[in-house]
């Protein structure tokens, strides 16, 4: 039976992977081939205090590989890098807590993907995971920085999958939190308005898109926020501030709309590809230490998917958060840095 195990994260349950073997005697010999599916340890480093009220990290268009991409930098210890790859409709800006909770150990780099934040896309960028891995692919290997550790959320989380089975020398761990691994599950609560899926339907969309347009941007924030969090209420005025700033800066870029029109598309694409080409098929080819985090209350990509993802990964290990929903780097940041940091750590001693 599953040992359960209460800290304060909350409940987590521990599980020991194993293979059977029938001796010649027909007894089953059991022989463990992988450490628990949720055995993470905490790092008990000391941690910068967490101060939500501080600005985004500055930002500085970099070029890198033939790739030029908006990247705000978290300055940190030479010779270890960590890179972070946001999600859908997000930006640069969602790490902003967790790169300063890495600070004390690795020199981070949050990008803005092509269509995204301050990233203007080329004109031929095809928005799909696979081409933002192609192009994050060849800035990684630009940067001349060595392996890296990679950080994705949700589509962020895809791109990573596909970024370290395409350039494995160049990952050194992977975390992934609530990666938008296939879920094609028809769901309203999906969505951050109810009345999006009918904005885009023939004849009735127009009408539903003009009362959308309606809407302030702070108002659309809070959408968004309510729909990503599991409480909206604890996200601090500065940071809703922010989005609001975002928000509207994104409004006054033609290519922003349509990028992030093309993204959705891209992904939900890249979730009905053949077998041979899905994330879970290559998810098995990485052999990078691998952590998984979800929230308990993520409405986009359900929490039922972290066990199967963390599994499917030779050197996976999963980590579930109460009361957290799709962005738990910005709801439990020194949670999920702790983790991270363990994860490091462990790697180091040769332990995970």
């Amino acid at each position: 039976m599953p040992r359960a195990l209460r800290g304060h994260t909350g409940l987590v349950t521990t599980t020991v992977s194993s293979v059977s073997r029938l001796g010649g005697d027909g007894t089953d010999n059991r022989t463990v081939v992988r450490a628990p599916l949720t055995h993470v340890p905490l790092s008990t480093t000391a941690l910068p205090p967490l101060d939500t009220s501080i600005p985004a990290w500055p930002g500085e268009q970099m070029q890198a590989g033939g790739v030029r991409l908006h990247v705000r930098h978290t300055a940190g210890p030479d010779g270890t890098t960590a890179l972070f790859v946001h999600g859908l409709g997000g930006s640069s800006t969602n790490w902003t807590d967790l790169a300063g909770q890495l600070s004390g150990q690795a020199d981070g780099l949050s990008v803005d993907l092509p269509g995204s934040g301050r990233s203007v896309p080329d004109k031929s960028h095809p928005y799909t995971p696979e081409a933002s891995a192609a192009l994050l692919a060849d800035f990684v290997r630009g940067l001349d920085r060595g392996p890296v550790h990679l950080l994705g959320n949700s589509m962020g989380g895809a791109i990573a999958i596909l970024l370290a089975a395409r350039v494995p020398d160049l990952v050194r761990t992977l975390t992934l939190i609530s990666p938008a691994v296939p879920d094609l599950r028809p769901n309203i609560r999906r969505v951050s308005d109810p009345r999006l899926p009918l904005a885009f339907m023939p004849v009735v969309g127009a009408r539903f898109r003009r009362a959308m347009a309606q809407l302030t941007p702070r108002e659309r924030v809070m959408q968004v926020l309510e729909l990503c969090y599991a409480d909206a209420s604890t996200v601090s005025e500065a940071r809703i501030a922010e989005a609001v700033e975002h928000f509207t800066e994104l409004q006054n870029h033609k290519w922003a709309g349509p990028a992030l029109a093309s993204s959705t598309v891209g992904l939900i694409r890249s979730w009905l590809v053949p077998r041979s080409r899905s994330l879970w098929t290559v998810a098995r080819t990485i052999n990078a230490p691998t952590l998984v985090v979800w929230g308990t209350d993520d409405r986009l990509v359900t929490v039922r998917k972290a066990d199967r993802t963390a599994s499917t990964f030779p050197r996976g290990r999963m980590l579930v958060l109460p009361r957290t929903g799709h962005v738990a780097q910005m709801e439990r940041p020194v949670t999920v840095a702790r983790a991270v940091l363990g994860m490091w750590e462990a790697v180091e001693r040769g332990e995970w």
